[in-house]
C-alpha cells in the first residue's frame, strides 16, 4: 500500500515539474535573444560534474535497496568491503553525494549572482531559479528522508519488511528526483 501511495504522490510531483518545464519553454519562446545571452553565463563543465555526482547517487541508492531487500541494515565486513555494505552505508553514501550536489547548486547560484543573474533580474533568471530551486528543495527533502530511514534502521530492534519497504519507497522518490534533474540539465545546459 505504501508503494502505491508513493507512486500516486510522485505522479502529482511529475505534474508539478511538467508545469515548471512549461513555464521555462514559454518564457524561452517569448524572450528571444536574451536567452542566448544569459545561457552563455552558465558553467557547463561544473554543471556536468554536479550532474554526474547526482546520477551516481542513484546507483548507491539502488545498492542500498538491494541490501534492504536482503534485510541487511548494516555492513557485515570491513569498512572498505563494499560488497558487504548494508543499507545504511549505501544510504549514507547517497546522502553525501546528494549533499555535494546541493552544495554545487549553491556554488553555481553564487557564481550566477556575481554575473547579475538573479531571480528577479529577468525572465531567464526567474525560470532558471524557479526550476532548479524547486528541484533543489526536492533533493533536500530526499536527504531528510534518507536520514529518517537510516535512523529507523538503527532504532529497529529487528530490521524487517516494514523498514525495507520504507527504504524502497524512499528510493522511488530519489530516482524520480534524479530523472527530473537529467531533464532539467538537458533543457537548461545542453539545449541552450
Amino acid at each position: 500500500m505504501v508503494s502505491v501511495g508513493t507512486v500516486v504522490w510522485l505522479s502529482s510531483e511529475l505534474m508539478f515539474f511538467a508545469g515548471l518545464f512549461a513555464m521555462y519553454f514559454t518564457l524561452r519562446s517569448t524572450t528571444g535573444g536574451m536567452w542566448a545571452e544569459e545561457t552563455a553565463k552558465l558553467n557547463f563543465p561544473f554543471a556536468l560534474v554536479n550532474t554526474l555526482i547526482l546520477v551516481s547517487s542513484s546507483f548507491s541508492c539502488q545498492m542500498g535497496v538491494f541490501a534492504a531487500e536482503n534485510l541487511q541494515p548494516r555492513r557485515t565486513g570491513r569498512l572498505f568491503q563494499f560488497s558487504r555494505w548494508g543499507m545504511t552505508e549505501w544510504f549514507l553514501l547517497t546522502f553525501v553525494l546528494g549533499a555535494i550536489f546541493v552544495s554545487g547548486q549553491s556554488t553555481e547560484y553564487a557564481m550566477l549572482t556575481s554575473e547579475h543573474v538573479t531571480l528577479n533580474s529577468n525572465a531567464y533568471g526567474s525560470a532558471f531559479y524557479m526550476t532548479t530551486g524547486f528541484h533543489g528543495l526536492h533533493v533536500i527533502g530526499g536527504l531528510i528522508a534518507f536520514l529518517l530511514i537510516i535512523g529507523r534502521a538503527y532504532a529497529a530492534k529487528k530490521f524487517g519488511h516494514f523498514e525495507a519497504t520504507s527504504a524502497i519507497v524512499t528510493s522511488y522518490y530519489w530516482h524520480f528526483v534524479d530523472v527530473v534533474w537529467i531533464g532539467l540539465f538537458l533543457v537548461i545546459y545542453v539545449l541552450k
